[in-house]
């Protein structure tokens, strides 16, 4: 691998960007592509890269192997700026992001996919694979060996005739699926289509949910202890906001029961923008849940709203973080009016409360159970 791909910058800031390291899985998926497959890295338009990190495996392929017309899939808004971040600092372009899994991935013949913790993504990808790519097509899987489990084979096998694991590599390991089960892809479309749709009769309402979404189409316990207090949020408001909108079942429970309000969902991931979309029209609110893709909020106009609802995650795939929540709570007190409020739910060992107080405002507990702590804080 050519020297300029040693370090690739992830985030550009107003002073110096800061360095991220191609790790080993990135490596061994660049590797290994043209031995499963170089045919196609030879041929324009036949390369799909799926849920690329900071845009290493699809600036490797095209100037390492010499792709070009590279398909690129990324569920994360972080990883898609990353991408054109790092594209502009080594000056490679060769790239574009379809708008659809069919339009990613008809008649490729090689797709390099980075592993998730979540099997329904890797489903809802490896199905699409099957049913759009072309019969000789290659899906090269790559991921931590830690994180990788046998349901990843499993899932795999439902779309493919043949699937091989690799050797460890340092700490990383590859899967390889060969020779797509097109009928078995189209069969499990119309008998068990993504995206999933369930009626909760808790809450009178239809989850709709794509693969990898959180929660899926189940009502997150979290959630469950917001939704019981939210009621008593700001009843004057007009316009709300929800962070983080995963599954859109808070945004859609927002709109649901206050007829006149607006609500502007907002989360980084595309599977979750379009799993609210979905959600919000199953349940007949669609017309009053916009749904926008942004980092933590960070593209919304100031004090935009009274209302800020948010049930923060505390993890990036399988590292523990709160770097997403604190991002949240700073960009709520910038899209709160003045005497708004955001009211947020969170694991109680997690001390959010000081972080709060610091970043948004005067902030009391609205509700305690052994697990969760929800709470409102106040812009001044």
């Amino acid at each position: 691998m050519p020297p300029e791909f040693a370090d690739l910058f992830r985030r550009r800031g107003d002073d110096l960007p800061d360095l991220i390291t191609i790790d080993g899985t990135d490596r061994f998926i660049l590797d290994e592509a043209p031995h499963v497959h170089g045919d196609a890295l030879r041929q324009p338009g036949e390369v799909a890269v799926v849920d690329d990190r900071n845009g290493v495996v699809t600036l490797g392929v095209i100037a390492v192997h010499g792709a070009s017309d590279v398909r690129v899939v990324q569920d994360s808004l972080v990883a898609e700026r990353a991408l054109e971040a790092n594209a502009g600092a080594f000056g490679r372009r060769g790239f574009h992001h379809p708008d659809t899994l069919e339009r990613a991935f008809r008649d490729v013949r090689l797709v390099l996919l980075r592993l998730s913790k979540s099997n329904d993504r890797l489903d809802e990808v490896a199905r699409a694979v099957a049913r759009w790519a072309a019969p000789d097509v290659v899906l090269l899987c790559g991921g931590v060996s830690k994180h990788m489990n046998l349901g990843q084979n499993a899932v795999l096998r439902r779309y493919f005739g043949e699937v091989t694991a690799s050797r460890g590599r340092g700490k990383s390991r590859l899967l390889v699926a060969q020779d797509p089960l097109r009928a078995a892809a189209a069969r499990a479309d119309a008998t068990d289509p993504w995206p999933r749709s369930v009626h909760n009769d808790e809450l009178g309402m239809t989850i709709v949910a794509h693969g990898g979404v959180f929660a899926g189409t189940s009502l997150d316990l979290g959630t469950r202890e917001l939704l019981a207090v939210v009621d008593q949020a700001v009843p004057d408001a007009r316009r709300a906001v929800d962070l983080g909108c995963g599954n859109g079942v808070i945004a859609t429970a927002l709109a649901m029961r206050r007829p006149a309000l607006r609500v502007t969902a907002t989360d980084l991931s595309q599977t979750a923008v379009a799993s609210t979309r979905a959600t919000a029209a199953a349940n007949g609110v669609g017309d009053r849940v916009e749904v926008v893709r942004t980092d933590a909020g960070d593209e919304l106009p100031d004090a935009c709203a009274r209302l800020v609802v948010c049930n923060p995650p505390f993890h990036a795939d399988t590292t523990v973080t709160t770097d997403a929540a604190e991002a949240m709570f700073r960009n709520a007190a910038t899209i709160l009016q003045a005497g708004g409020e955001l009211w947020c739910v969170w694991n109680s060992h997690l001390r959010y409360r000081p972080v709060l107080e610091r970043a948004v405002g005067t902030t009391r507990q609205v509700a305690r159970s052994s697990r969760f702590t929800v709470t409102a804080s106040r812009r001044a």
